[in-house]
């Protein structure tokens, strides 16, 4: 097909939006909704992603010592530590109640004032980061830890891996299941808006036809009008995520960005979430034009 024939098709699929701006407001706003809902999805996982990775790179266990425990007390636990260092323990770290205080408030930044004068004496136990030559060990060096009388609790950062990776598991099941329901509506509304253009042109088609036209050229406008409305869908996507995600980060993000909590800026999933939006947009609309104009149109 020549680059006229296609450039003419493209006209007609845009006479064929303009026509019917009500049927075109509906299709665009069908598959808006859907692309929405798989770019939060997307979204969603990558920041999951990103957080696990965080909690990969920090010690997964924090033993905390009891209230007022001294030297003499987490001398054993490093003696544990030293003897088990490369078998069990590839690296540990001990911060005293002074230097897990001054560590918070390098994490709370310009709002660091509100502690002044705090007693972490009185309230930060002594506190031993370890870093697993193995994961799999985890129950076991806990279970030796909790065997020593200075230790007052363990904190395994894994949990929270196991949360957010159950979180993420069902937030993909939910979204499937929506974005097949939506996308169905959305085929459906396609599929009218098609057959609203043939029946509009009924009249040419049957001429085309009895001249001779290529099939794929009465096809075509068809098919690159849904393409268009796919464009048109993903564009106003990516700027509704766009605008929502910064501010939710802008609220969500405090202090300096190097939190375990930390999420991803926009500007690192803005073209994540374009090409996302585009290719599904496209998709969606042309593959729902071709289906249904093949249909509808009988050739």
């Amino acid at each position: 097909m020549s680059i006229r024939a296609i450039w003419n098709s493209f006209k007609e699929g845009l006479k064929g939006m303009i026509r019917h701006p009500l049927v075109m407001i509906a299709s665009v706003s069908t598959i808006l909704l859907m692309l929405i809902i798989l770019s939060a999805f997307a979204v969603f996982s990558a920041d999951s992603r990103y957080i696990m990775d965080n909690i990969k790179k920090r010690p997964p266990i924090e033993a905390f010592m009891k209230i007022g425990a001294t030297n003499e007390d987490v001398h054993p636990i490093i003696e544990y530590l030293e003897k088990n260092k490369g078998d069990k323990i590839e690296k540990y770290e001990v911060l005293p109640p002074e230097d897990y205080y001054n560590e918070f408030l390098n994490t709370l930044a310009e709002d660091a004032n509100i502690l002044e004068g705090f007693d972490y004496n009185s309230y930060i136990p002594y506190i031993i980061r370890m870093q697993l030559v193995d994961p799999g060990m985890m129950s076991e060096v806990e279970r030796d830890l909790n065997q020593f009388e200075g230790i007052d609790r363990i904190r395994r950062e894994s949990k929270v891996m196991e949360m957010l990776s159950q979180i993420t598991k069902y937030v993909n099941l939910g979204t499937m299941g929506a974005f097949v329901v939506l996308m169905a509506i959305a085929l459906f509304v396609i599929s009218n808006m098609v057959r609203i253009s043939v029946y509009a042109r009924s009249e040419e088609i049957s001429i085309m036809k009895y001249i001779g036209a290529p099939i794929a050229y009465i096809r075509l406008p068809y098919i690159l009008e849904g393409a268009i409305t796919g464009i048109i869908s993903a564009v106003c996507a990516w700027g509704v995520v766009y605008v929502l995600y910064d501010k939710f980060f802008q609220s969500y993000q405090t202090g300096e960005m190097n939190g375990i909590f930390s999420i991803l800026p926009v500007s690192s999933l803005s073209s994540m979430i374009f090409v996302v939006c585009t290719v599904t947009g496209v998709l969606i609309g042309a593959v729902g034009s071709a289906i249904s104009v093949r249909k509808y149109v009988q050739v």
